[in-house]
């Protein structure tokens, strides 16, 4: 006879659905509700359909905003994988050098996001600050409240500072969880430390690093309040991201449906673009074990 199921557990999980139905699935749908009405009034609904989206998709605002972000998160990813790797690497491997090391690297992680924009508003200033003096008297003309170009790779070096450790800690957690036995097998061959690194280290922190691509280009695909803070999407709007046009949008022009379209797309965007990486990354890996 079959013991009966004792059903009993799944009260457990009750508190955890109803949170998240309060936290998630209730303002999912208000947003949705939104996006396929136009709101005249408090008790004025007009519905519309997909008008909102078609308005949306066919601002060019927005083709400009989704351009920058997809290149401010290219060159994140580009620039900050590698980066953190090499940091994993040269980080001493026990004692308490490695402990000072590791709290320092972990300091600018623990900076709010606002104070990180203020830090740098006034490190990059060409006037006072630091970086800006400096560059400056290096005979560049650098000046990022007025130049472009100088306002997006501010925004991009403030994003690589704050960012890299989080990279460089899960690298180096990934490094420290590989068994001395390979490195002792490599040493007995005579391997080279880039053929350690290559046939070693790099293939057991595939999986650290999908972790780390994935949180870094939905962080960075969603980042705000530091290029907010430092340039306020300017000069123009070379540092005006996606998340700053859906504020403005919804906050500064008070358009609630086309707001909400946008973001619906937004969310889908930001999933399907991390499903490809996730799904690039973890099936190379597996053609390289099936080898």
């Amino acid at each position: 006879m079959n013991k009966p199921t004792n059903q009993r557990a799944w009260l457990l999980v009750l508190p955890v659905l109803v949170a998240v139905a309060f936290s998630a699935i209730i303002p999912l749908m208000t947003v949705v509700n939104y996006s396929v009405q136009d709101i005249l009034g408090p008790d004025q609904r007009v519905f519309v359909g997909t008008e909102w989206f078609r308005k949306v998709l066919r601002d060019p605002e927005l083709h400009g905003a989704l351009r920058r972000q997809l290149g401010f998160s290219l060159a994140v990813l580009t620039l900050e994988i590698p980066l953190g790797v090499a940091l994993a690497l040269v980080l001493p491997k026990e004692g308490r050098a490695a402990s000072v090391c590791l709290v320092l690297l972990g300091l600018p992680l623990l900076i709010p996001f606002n104070v990180v924009g203020t830090i740098w508003q006034i490190f990059a200033r060409g006037d006072i600050g630091l970086f800006g003096v400096v560059i400056n008297a290096l005979g560049f003309q650098y000046n990022y409240t007025s130049n472009a170009l100088d306002a997006w790779l501010t925004v991009l070096l403030m994003d690589v500072w704050h960012w890299t450790p989080l990279v460089a800690l899960l690298c180096y957690a990934g490094l420290r969880a590989i068994p001395e036995a390979y490195y002792q097998a490599a040493r007995i061959d005579g391997a080279s430390a880039w053929a350690t690194f290559r046939f070693i280290q790099l293939p057991r922190l595939r999986g650290v690093l999908t972790i780390a691509v994935l949180l870094r280009f939905m962080d960075s695909f969603m980042i705000y309040t530091e290029p907010f803070v430092l340039t306020g999407g300017g000069p123009g709007n070379a540092t005006t991201f996606l998340s700053q046009y859906l504020t403005r949008l919804a906050v500064g022009q008070f358009d609630l449906g086309p707001a909400a379209a946008f973001s619906l797309v937004y969310f889908l965007v930001i999933l399907l673009l991390s499903y490809i990486f996730y799904t690039a990354m973890t099936s190379s890996a597996g053609s390289k074990e099936a080898r």
